[in-house]
């Protein structure tokens, strides 16, 4: 029997009062804006000062919400109003995902390895695969002649300036912030539309280009992206697209010819680093990997460690690798990259978004990614890595 336009509306309904009520509740969590110390400049001095001997005491923002009460209210959400199975499983695990990220805030810096052993069943753990990639990456040596592209001799302010021109080549506007309070050199607020740069940065002409495809080029077009469509899933996001985000974002870079030697390299200390934090090791004990055994400077060193060891034990940064080699594989598949462009989406519910498009319930992209347009800028060396990566 065929379902009636007034009957497939009353079903829609519920779709849109389950999303709604989800978004009321996580639209001001964001992780990140919790697990950035707030004294990483104290405690970088002090760990130097040691000698590299020294456990840092980060602390970090106090926990404005109530946990308890949004883990009670996640799972009073009724979602067998939702009579597609598809969708309403996509609900199920978003309750489930949300839930864990609220673990994960409420635990940061508390007793007993909590946020560590939450940040494992959020974002998961390095595989011997991943750790194999990174160490094939660290085997090829970076030229001598990228070197000059890392001189850094712009302020955050010269910086500011260069997005603020960056940003009028897209359709949508932005704030533009400086905090002390970061671990990267820039990042940015999806809750607020914002790109935030660090103070008292130094950062180099390639350091901004390809910050503006990975930060502005990726994470704010699935920003605003999400901002056009019906669903707030989009713009809060779903399971697991972290990974597919941050590799759609390294794609950016690999496409507009801003992914160097150098660049892998980090993401592969990244896969160390978080490897080393599975393996039980110390926050001086990863520092010394990268830097004594792996012969990175010691600033580089401090910051991936830090990104790492921050809250208790971070493992996310493992999965920029891992993400990057998968939208490399789609993208050479000859497949298009739109449909993850739409929000904050991930590979593995890319299914679920098609039918949500078949039902009306999304839109195609509004906003395109630069680097996804322009005639692609390859280096033949990158390219040969990221092929043969496991």
């Amino acid at each position: 029997m065929n379902v009636s336009f007034k009957e497939e509306k009353l079903n829609q309904a519920a779709i849109y009062d389950i999303d709604a009520n989800v978004h009321r509740l996580v639209r001001n969590i964001e992780l990140l804006a919790y697990i950035n110390p707030l004294n990483i400049a104290q405690e970088r001095k002090n760990f130097f000062k040691e000698k590299f001997n020294y456990q840092p005491d980060f602390k970090y923002r106090k926990v404005k919400f109530k946990p308890y009460k949004l883990h009670r209210l996640f799972f009073s959400q009724r979602l067998e109003r939702i009579e597609n199975d598809q969708i309403q499983s996509l609900y199920k695990d978003i309750i489930y995902t949300y839930s864990g990220l609220v673990q994960c805030i409420e635990t940061i810096k508390e007793p007993g390895n909590k946020f560590y052993f939450n940040s494992l069943r959020f974002f998961g753990t390095p595989t011997e695969k991943m750790v194999d990639n990174a160490k094939f990456i660290l085997h090829h040596q970076v030229p001598v002649s990228e070197k000059a592209l890392f001189e850094k001799t712009l302020s955050t302010e010269d910086a500011i300036e260069y997005f603020k021109n960056f940003r009028d080549q897209y359709g949508f506007d932005f704030s533009i912030k400086t905090s002390t309070a970061m671990s990267a050199a820039a990042m940015v607020s999806n809750n607020e539309q914002s790109l935030y740069l660090k103070k008292n940065q130094k950062f180099s002409h390639h350091d901004l280009e390809l910050l503006g495809h990975h930060e502005i080029g990726v994470h704010l077009v699935t920003t605003f992206n999400a901002l056009e469509q019906p669903l707030k899933v989009f713009s809060n996001g779903f399971p697991n697209n972290v990974e597919t985000q941050e590799g759609l974002a390294v794609m950016s870079e690999y496409l507009s010819g801003n992914l160097t030697m150098t660049r892998l390299h980090e993401l592969a200390y990244r896969v160390i680093a978080v490897d080393s934090l599975t393996k039980g090791y110390s926050f001086a004990d990863t520092f010394d990997l990268i830097h004594n055994q792996y012969k990175l400077h010691k600033e580089k060193a401090f910051n991936i460690t830090l990104r790492v060891h921050r809250g208790g034990g971070f493992t996310k940064d493992a999965l920029y690798l891992s993400g990057l080699k998968k939208i490399y594989d789609l993208y050479k598949g000859g497949n298009s990259l739109d449909h993850l462009m739409m929000g904050k989406c991930s590979l593995e519910y890319a299914p679920v978004v098609n039918e949500l498009l078949n039902q009306g319930l999304a839109i195609p992209s509004k906003y395109k990614s630069l680097s996804l347009q322009l005639e692609p800028v390859i280096d033949p060396t990158i390219d040969f890595i990221l092929k043969n990566l496991k």
